[in-house]
């Protein structure tokens, strides 16, 4: 069985106005951003333990914390962001969450984000080496302009810090609108599938640059990746990320009634591809 979750800040900005749609939609987990424009990451003690009160009311939990670490360029100052990581760590325990969603930095202005692979890799060997004393693991997810764009330097990353507590998180449409790659299911799939413990369901049309499409209506290849999720028996959550009216570097806009229809047609893809969903 896949579970269903949700990036819910794409339906409100209130995050009681999240949960309770979460609830309406019985789907019972939230890949957790934006709480009332505030990212997951820099909630105070007092106001993560808010959110997870609220949560248990509904009986929702965290599939993972979407925290944008990794998102800032490689030559900013490290360790400001590795206190924040720390702080990501810290709500993600308190959220009872098993994922830290991450990223792997963009390239200084002009120059090959390639030519910095060294030290990446030893700011994730950092950041696993933080996790110590918990269960979590670390997803990256694959990203338009960060290291991890492409599927090779995605298994490049794992490979080389070589933990299980750095695995990887699979968007189909990142590489449709990044790399104009219609075909992602056959060219990127294979090499990352080891490593995938996370999924993002997102689709969009070639060409598009702004707003994303119904999962099955663009180039993603949504129902091939759903297949290839049912041959392999994945048991892990479905993030659905719609981006229907807008989709940004930090996020995206969809609205309830065009997320309920999200949801819907995931549930219908899934039940032809013989997952059964939560």
């Amino acid at each position: 069985m896949v579970i269903l979750s949700a990036f819910a800040d794409e339906v409100t900005d209130d995050f009681q106005g999240q949960i309770s749609f979460l609830a309406s939609e019985e789907v019972h987990y939230i890949e957790i951003r934006f709480l009332d424009k505030k990212n997951v990451v820099d909630l105070t003690h007092a106001e993560a333990v808010a959110a997870k009160r609220l949560m248990d009311d509904h009986n929702v939990r965290v599939s993972a914390v979407a925290s944008p670490i990794g998102k800032i360029r490689i030559d900013e100052p490290f360790e400001p962001h590795l206190e924040r990581f720390k702080r990501a760590i810290e709500r993600t325990v308190l959220l009872q969450a098993p994922f830290i969603r991450i990223f792997s930095y963009y390239p200084p202005v002009g120059e090959d984000i390639a030519l910095h692979r060294t030290t990446i890799i030893e700011r994730m060997q950092k950041k696993v080496e933080l996790l110590k004393g918990t269960d979590l693991v670390l997803v990256h997810e694959n990203e338009t302009d960060i290291y991890g764009s492409t599927a090779e330097r995605c298994v490049d990353l794992i490979t080389s810090v070589n933990s299980p507590r750095l695995r990887l998180a699979y968007d189909p449409a990142n590489f449709v609108w990044g790399h104009s790659i219609a075909d992602n299911i056959q060219s990127c799939w294979p090499k990352m599938k080891p490593y995938v413990v996370h999924v993002h369901i997102k689709d969009w049309k070639m060409g598009e640059t702004h707003v994303g499409c119904l999962p099955g209506e663009g180039d993603g290849q949504i129902p091939e990746l759903l297949a290839e999720l049912s041959t392999m028996k994945y048991q892990g959550f479905l993030t659905i990320e719609p981006h229907l009216k807008s989709g940004g570097q930090f996020g995206g806009d969809t609205g309830p009634g065009l997320f309920s229809a999200a949801i819907r047609v995931t549930r219908e893809l899934c039940q032809s591809a013989g997952l059964k969903t939560n």
